[in-house]
């Protein structure tokens, strides 16, 4: 087994940081903590890399008692968001660095290099300064320097976040394919829902320092465990149970709150026996799709994701009148909060 946590609690000050969190991840296996900040991600990190002491439960890392161990008794590689890397060293010193402070051999440390730089994609760059990268190619160099070491779990603290958007996607793909290469056991930060679902084997969603689902990525999204989960993995439409576009179908009860992904929302020209009307205000062209935003006759606002196929069959515009209902929907208790 690769890590398992058990139990474990974290309280600054006033802040309960972490509420005895339960978890268990298969060694080899890359799993993603995801939530919104504040939600305790980042502090279970920093307790399984023995950055922070827990004041309760224990951690256990390939099957060795790790609670109190120090950070080098861990063998944890870890990775900052902002890189960390030392700006008076070269790339190949700075993956050296570990391994030097380990008094390796030289004749060693000179081909674990080289092996580093051909798996992250830089060689050839092994003498340029951390000052003469681009964000993703210095990103890179922080994962070798962590891999360097042969850790026994690799740590990533939001390790994309401070790139922009195309070259976190490269990345986050590479990531992937760097995983299935090394199969080190791997445990990332991310507060992005796609970047969570498209690369780990698994998701621990986290709100307010709780667990509140652990699954695979299309559990998560099709079976989501609570009101929170389904609200912040992908969009979605919340509405009452009172709505006039679920009158006419049993997807809830009084007292809920009924949650409806937009590519659920069929949209039609013509009613049918189980549609609404509806007016549409809004046209948004994403490329792949079509967002349609559309007002009830009850004043609800619904969002529809439709495919260019469907959107160019209906020819939308702003103000048109159209038909909808809901192909599906589920149902949370009142009064949950984000």
């Amino acid at each position: 087994m690769g890590v398992i946590v058990e139990n474990l609690s974290k309280q600054f000050g006033n802040f309960q940081a972490v509420k005895q969190v339960n978890l268990e991840i298969k060694s080899g296996s890359l799993v993603a903590l995801l939530g919104p900040s504040g939600s305790g991600k980042s502090t279970l990190l920093r307790l399984i890399a023995g950055l922070e002491v827990p004041d309760t439960g224990k951690i256990w890392l390939t099957g060795k008692d790790a609670t109190y161990q120090s950070i080098q008794e861990r063998n944890i590689g870890f990775v900052f968001q902002h890189y960390a890397l030392f700006k008076h060293m070269t790339v190949k010193q700075n993956i050296a660095f570990g391994m030097e402070i380990r008094k390796a051999p030289k004749a060693k440390i000179k081909l674990r290099v080289e092996e580093l730089l051909n798996l992250v994609q830089l060689s050839g760059l092994g003498d340029r300064f951390p000052s003469q990268l681009s964000g993703g190619q210095r990103q890179r160099v922080a994962l070798a320097r962590a891999l360097a070491v042969e850790p026994k779990v690799l740590l990533l603290d939001e390790p994309f976040g401070a790139l922009d958007a195309k070259v976190r996607k490269d990345l986050r793909a590479w990531l992937r394919r760097l995983h299935d290469e090394v199969h080190v056991t791997t445990v990332f930060v991310t507060h992005d829902q796609e970047e969570a679902m498209e690369i780990s084997d698994k998701i621990v969603v986290m709100n307010k320092g709780n667990v509140e689902q652990i699954g695979a990525p299309a559990e998560i999204y099709d079976h989501p465990a609570t009101a929170f989960v389904m609200s912040f993995i992908g969009p979605v439409n919340i509405l009452p149970s009172t709505s006039r576009i679920f009158q006419k179908h049993s997807f809830g009860s009084a007292h809920t709150e009924m949650f409806l992904r937009p590519q659920d929302v069929i949209v039609e020209k013509s009613p049918t026996a189980t549609s609404v009307p509806a007016r549409v205000k809004r046209l948004i062209h994403l490329g792949w799709e079509i967002q349609a935003e559309l007002y009830l006759d009850d004043g609800q606002e619904v969002t529809a994701h439709l495919s260019r196929e469907k959107f160019d069959q209906l020819n939308l515009e702003p103000k048109q009148r159209v038909y909808v209902k809901p192909k599906d929907a589920k149902s949370f208790p009142l009064y949950y909060s984000i």
